[in-house]
């Protein structure tokens, strides 16, 4: 049997318990586990779609074409998707005062339909949940597009102006918004304890958060299913799936259990 002090959810919780300004950096392991897929999944969508950057999309109609075909794939996702158990774990630290925020790379806003409030959220990558006319700037629901192509519309265009449609998201190819990684830089500094979360830790500048929080002196704790780049500077490794250890932590910590 492991002793306390060795057991790496002890720890955890030990660190939970000293935070005073806890911010999460979630990747997209956090939401593989409500059904949304990685990159690297066998037989998902980045496997059958290949990437369309914002610059082939603009030029291109058949680039479009590409880019809504697996939009339509992914909408489809997410509307059986719901907030597994570590989503629902850090929305209950939240509501308990425990978390100051939380960073993310997922576009898919199961943060904010678990329970946390959207002003706690910055989403470095955007947002699937909002539909943007390049042209005039209208924005419509993810729903409302959804049901566009599924009617048979395979490049929709903007109802107001006819313009280009595109979800609120970063395109590769596409930089990300100065103002939210400011934001989130920010927040990384100002923190004591950093939780990096099914995020391989790989993709740049978002992946230069959690170097940020232990240069101003936080604690980094990884929870992964694989190695990453800055495991060397984490206070504390977990290999495990996200949902599984932060229900279990979470329920230990706050005394209750997460539904």
């Amino acid at each position: 049997m492991r002793e306390p002090e060795n057991d790496p959810l002890q720890q955890l919780i030990g660190l939970l318990k000293s935070s005073s300004s806890l911010i999460v950096f979630t990747g997209a392991g956090m939401s593989t586990e409500s059904g949304i897929t990685d990159y690297r999944s066998k037989g998902g969508l980045w496997q059958r779609f290949q990437p369309v950057t914002i610059q082939e999309f603009m030029a291109s109609a058949d680039k479009r074409r590409d880019y809504w075909a697996y939009k339509k794939e992914l909408y489809r996702e997410m509307k059986r998707a719901k907030p597994n158990a570590g989503h629902l774990a850090l929305a209950r630290l939240e509501k308990a005062g425990f978390l100051a925020g939380v960073i993310t790379q997922n576009i898919d806003g199961l943060h904010q339909i678990s329970g946390i409030p959207p002003e706690k959220v910055i989403e470095l990558h955007g947002t699937n949940r909002k539909t943007v006319c390049l042209k005039c700037e209208d924005e419509t629901g993810w729903e409302e597009t959804l049901a566009r192509l599924e009617k048979g519309e395979d490049i929709p265009l903007c109802l107001q102006c006819g313009g280009l449609l595109k979800p609120a998201t970063i395109s590769f190819g596409q930089g990300l918004d100065s103002g939210v990684m400011t934001t989130a830089s920010m927040w990384a500094q100002r923190c004591d304890l950093m939780l990096a979360v099914g995020s391989t830790l790989i993709v740049e500048p978002a992946a230069s958060l959690p170097r940020i929080a232990k240069k101003h002196g936080s604690k980094l704790v990884i929870i992964n299913l694989s190695e990453t780049p800055l495991d060397p500077l984490a206070d504390l490794l977990i290999t495990e799936k996200a949902g599984k250890i932060l229900k279990q932590v979470v329920e230990f910590f706050l005394g209750m259990p997460i539904e």
